[in-house]
């Protein structure tokens, strides 16, 4: 199945609980898309001990996950 989710908003929890989603369909051997829009594009300024927003990234393109902005 082919997955794209759109990200429209800045808040870190909700980028978070996203990229997590995503790498968990990614592990049941879905296609998934992440596209980034508006203010989310910056979601990198958002990274925090709490909230790994770039490890998260980071695994998520590298289990070939497509990020788009």
């Amino acid at each position: 199945m082919n997955v794209t989710m759109i990200i429209t908003q800045n808040t870190p929890e909700v980028i978070w609980n996203a990229f997590r989603l995503a790498n968990m369909m990614l592990e049941g051997m879905e296609d998934v898309s992440i596209f980034l829009n508006g203010p989310s594009v910056k979601y990198e300024a958002s990274d925090s001990e709490q909230f790994p927003l770039k490890e998260l990234a980071r695994i998520f393109t590298l289990s070939e996950g497509r990020l788009l902005a």
